[in-house]
């Protein structure tokens, strides 16, 4: 009994915890009526702009107002405002991004233009960041003609379910998801969108019953909140999109980030606090040379680093081709029995490949294995192709197939890193062109010399003091 009234203690304290830790987050993240008020004013100006633009070109035209303040969702400090500009679906393409544009221009004057699945204008207005982006007003989701024509449906799907209480839930989980890292579904990030993250508390019904059922999942893990039941999708999380049946809500997020949010969902349960909602709390402080030297002497392995311009693209345009990058080089690496143990990418106004290899070098020659002997047709052009092969040992017998010791074309990392074979492995577009124009490699306490960039070393403490 003694030990069932403790055991109750530490979830009555666990519990109270809990309640004081997110009574203290919702202070700081939920909007007070003098920001929600100068929000709705600001919104409200820069939407009769847009509608009056577009109604002079298209009388058929609207606007809707989208993302997370339209839905009550924003976190306070948020200064994000989305303008949705609708056309007919009688437009053609070509029509509607000129007049996207211009009604993006003259209510944001100011603004620039941007490009996604088609243009839109970006810019700011009264302190608060603007997007005006024009779309298809289609029928249903299932009928876009851009990916863009799908937002409105999300805005209307989440105002029939959304709550304030709801919104006030939804609001803490942004808070939770942005602390520990994992919110934002940009292809850097590869995170939790705000319309993901909306729909996971609308099926859970809460922060914490959202808390306790991602600390138990078991990947794949499939969430159907309409019950379409018919695509299939081969990710770790997915969501079929309520508006849109062959979609999954979660096709940006990574394995890594669903790992992530359920470390962190069984450590707040366990032990509530604060410091999980702060994503400054995490931040580590730049890496000293002293500290990369100090880690080099006690891992006992080769880093290489590549290190070039980063290519002058929107992150959701280099992060794929930098990832892209360096699973072609850790697979040349790999391919060429240079193991290895950990690599990381990361750019600021250069971009790194760092490979982290616990083999840097190799003996001269390398082990071919051929055909089994028996296997005749295949067996004799092998036997044929080294017979008369000077460099080679062999061919010979070793169990039951041929085998030849043949040279080894890098006996080093460097050595390949260093020749143009580093071009056929496979690089992305821009990051290839890059490194045709030039890069510099270096290895083991050469590491140093990206410490001259603050950003790069933040991104080496990362790398070397590693956390969940």
């Amino acid at each position: 009994m003694a030990d069932e009234d403790a055991g109750g203690s530490e979830d009555a304290g666990r519990d109270d915890a809990f309640e004081r830790v997110v009574s203290r987050v919702r202070d700081r993240i939920d909007p007070d009526a003098e920001e929600r008020a100068t929000l709705e004013q600001v919104a409200a100006a820069l939407a009769n702009r847009a509608a009056d633009a577009a109604t002079d070109r298209c009388p058929d035209a609207d606007v809707l107002r989208v993302g997370s303040t339209a839905r009550d969702t924003w976190i306070s400090g948020d200064r994000d405002i989305d303008v949705f500009v609708r056309f007919p679906t009688e437009l053609d393409r070509e029509t509607l991004e000129e007049y996207g544009l211009e009604v993006g221009h003259a209510t944001l004057p100011e603004g620039h233009e941007e490009y996604a699945e088609h243009p839109y204008v970006k810019g700011e207005f009264d302190g608060f960041d603007v997007d005006v982006v024009p779309c298809f007003r289609v029928a249903d989701a299932t009928k876009i003609r851009s990916a863009v024509d799908r937002t409105p449906f999300h805005t209307q799907y989440l105002e029939a379910r959304l709550d304030d209480d709801l919104a006030s839930e939804v609001r803490l989980t942004k808070g939770f998801l942005k602390g520990i890292g994992v919110y934002g579904s940009n292809l850097r990030t590869r995170g939790f969108s705000g319309y993901l993250t909306e729909l996971l508390v609308c099926e859970y019904g809460g922060f914490r019953p959202f808390l306790e059922a991602t600390a138990d999942w078991q990947p794949p893990v499939r969430l159907d909140p309409e019950e379409h039941g018919r695509a299939t999708f081969d990710d770790p999380l997915v969501v079929i999109d309520p508006t849109d049946p062959e979609r999954n809500v979660a096709a940006v997020l990574s394995p890594d980030n669903v790992a992530r949010l359920q470390h962190y969902a069984r450590d707040f349960l366990a032990d509530p606090r604060h410091e999980l909602f702060d994503p400054d709390a995490w931040e580590p402080d730049p890496l000293s040379a002293a500290d990369l030297r100090d880690h080099l002497e006690r891992r006992e392995t080769t880093p290489v680093a590549l290190r070039f311009e980063a290519p002058d693209l929107v992150d959701d345009q280099l992060y794929p081709q930098l990832r892209k990058s360096l699973a072609g080089i850790t697979s040349g690496l790999e391919d060429r029995g240079f193991d290895v143990m950990r690599a990381a990418t990361f750019a600021a106004a250069d971009a790194v490949v760092l490979v982290e290899l616990a083999v840097a070098q190799r003996p001269g020659v390398e082990r071919h294995d051929g055909p089994p002997v028996h296997v005749r047709s295949h067996a004799e052009g092998f036997f044929e192709a080294y017979a008369d092969d000077p460099d080679a040992y062999g061919p010979f017998v070793d169990g039951d197939r041929y085998v030849v010791e043949r040279d080894r074309e890098f006996t080093t990392a460097r050595a390949f890193l260093e020749s143009d074979r580093l071009f056929d492995v496979g690089l992305g577009a821009h990051v290839e062109t890059a490194l045709e124009d030039d890069y510099d490699l270096l290895a083991g306490e050469e590491l140093t010399e990206l410490l001259a960039s603050e950003a790069l070393a933040v991104e080496l403490a990362r790398y070397f003091e590693p956390r969940p």
